[in-house]
């Protein structure tokens, strides 16, 4: 491989490996945040 396929192949690993940690920096640093928890409370057409 020459040294163009080198730097793209390094690239793209260590722009993966970056977003990986600092997803994983970002799930462990959030508050806790139990109560919360935000979702969607639908009725079925029949029971409105």
């Amino acid at each position: 491989m020459n040294l163009s396929g080198w730097l793209v192949m390094l690239f793209s690993i260590g722009s993966v490996v970056s977003l990986f940690i600092w997803c994983i920096y970002k799930v462990l640093t959030i508050p806790k945040e139990t109560e919360h928890v935000h979702g969607f409370e639908q009725e079925p057409p029949d029971m409105q």
